[in-house]
Formats: structure tokens, C-alpha cells, sequence
């Protein structure tokens, strides 16, 4: 469980956590999960790539120069499918690291905690899982939109995932520490500071190499959204 809350709605600045999120990608604890959730990232659209080059290469002949070329296509065409359903993939790489990178950020940041006796790794997981799944079908529904209605349809369909990725990542990140009631009160609290990380995040999952950042930066964020007048930070005007 947390300390008890100062009564303080809004950070200092709305940008304060994502900030300090980017400035801790120093931390050897963030850079071995950065470069896990690199790898695993690679391997994923390597094998949608491959597979997209080998379904497309064979249904149009695996010995003519259309099926070559046709596959190549394909795999060009899955990459760029890629970029736009990367986000959900990050997201759910991020709940499969949560814990590690929540610690280091705590370390540095919030020394005074008592040991987090929240919900279990498990349930975490699933939730980071979830929200990776909510994120998915959000992308996939609003990809036609954004298609049909360029600008407008673009616009809200990053509104509502960068709704859907803040919530769900404070929701996840908060639970190491509180009850789901709990996290539902504070988030209508800090709704404001959620929703400005989560369109962050959404804009840097559509950057290429930026988006790979995404994983880490995410719960690094969240845990300041989370601790801020918990009474456990450093002291003001401290940097690491």
C-alpha cells in the first residue's frame, strides 16, 4: 500500500513524468529491459514479414518472377501495417517488463516506499495483456476510418487510443500498489496527466526507432503520474 496522498490534483507540469521517464533511459535496469522489448520487437515483424513473403510468394508461384516480386510487396506491405499496430505490440511488451522498470523508477525517484504488496505479477500481466488487446482492436477499427475520413478520422482515432493506452497503463502500473477501487479514484483525479502521457506515448509508437522507447517509457511515466504527494519522493529541486 501507498503512503497517504497530498491533496494535490495536478503535477507541476503535465509533462514532468514522460520527461523524467526519457531522462532515466540511462538507468542499466532500463536499458537491459529496452533492449529485451528491442529484441522481441525485431523477432515479431521479422516473422510477419517472413510469413507475409512466403503466403504471397507461393500463391502466385514460387518459380516465377511475379511471386517474387509479389512477395517482396507483401513484405513491404506488412511492414507498413506494422508501424501502424506497433503500439498495441509495444504495449504488450511493456506488461511483460512492468515490474523491473517500476522498480528502477521508485529507486531513483521514490526511496521512501515500502515494498509494493499490490496485485499479484500475474494479474499485472493480464492486464497489460488486456489493454494490449483493447489497443489492437482500436487500431484496426479506426485504420479504415482514418483511411475513408483523412485528418478527421486520423485525429480521432489517436484521441481514443491515447485514451486507451494512458488509462490502461496507469491502471496497470497502479495496481502493484492499490486497490482496482483505489486506482479508479485517483485516475479521475489525475485524468488530465494520464491522457497527456498516453497521447505522448501514442505519437512516439508511430515514430520509427522512437517507438521502441515505447515499452519503457510508458510505466516509467506512469509511476510519477502514480507517486506524485505520496509523500515518498525526493526532495524538491533533487536530480539524479
Amino acid at each position: 500500500m501507498l503512503p497517504p496522498f497530498q491533496p494535490q490534483r495536478r503535477s507541476r507540469h503535465l509533462f514532468t513524468p514522460i520527461l523524467r521517464a526519457v531522462g532515466q533511459l540511462d538507468d542499466p535496469a532500463l536499458l537491459r529491459v529496452l533492449l529485451k522489448s528491442f529484441s522481441i520487437s525485431v523477432v515479431c515483424f521479422g516473422v510477419l514479414a517472413g510469413g507475409a513473403y512466403w503466403v504471397v510468394h507461393q500463391w502466385l508461384g514460387p518459380d516465377s518472377v511475379w511471386g517474387l516480386l509479389g512477395g517482396a510487396l507483401g513484405s513491404l506491405l506488412a511492414l507498413v501495417s506494422a508501424l501502424w499496430l506497433f503500439l498495441p505490440v509495444a504495449v504488450i511488451i511493456a506488461s511483460l517488463f512492468m515490474t523491473p522498470v517500476c522498480e528502477a523508477v521508485e529507486r531513483r525517484w521514490y526511496p521512501g516506499l515500502p515494498p509494493a504488496q499490490g496485485a499479484s505479477g500475474w494479474a499485472q500481466a493480464w492486464e497489460g495483456l488486456a489493454l494490449g488487446l483493447r489497443v489492437l482492436a482500436l487500431s484496426v477499427v479506426t485504420l479504415p476510418i482514418s483511411l475513408v475520413f483523412p485528418g478527421v478520422g486520423t485525429a480521432l482515432g489517436w484521441v481514443i487510443t491515447a485514451w486507451a493506452v494512458g488509462r490502461g497503463l496507469f491502471g496497470a502500473v497502479a495496481l502493484r500498489r492499490m486497490t482496482r477501487r483505489e486506482v479508479q479514484g485517483l485516475y479521475r483525479a489525475r485524468r488530465l496527466d494520464v491522457l497527456v502521457q498516453g497521447a505522448v506515448l501514442t505519437v512516439a509508437g508511430t515514430l520509427p526507432l522512437v517507438n521502441v522507447l515505447v515499452p519503457v517509457l510508458g510505466p516509467a511515466a506512469m509511476v510519477h503520474v502514480l507517486l506524485r504527494g505520496s509523500g515518498a519522493e525526493r526532495p524538491a529541486g533533487w536530480r539524479p
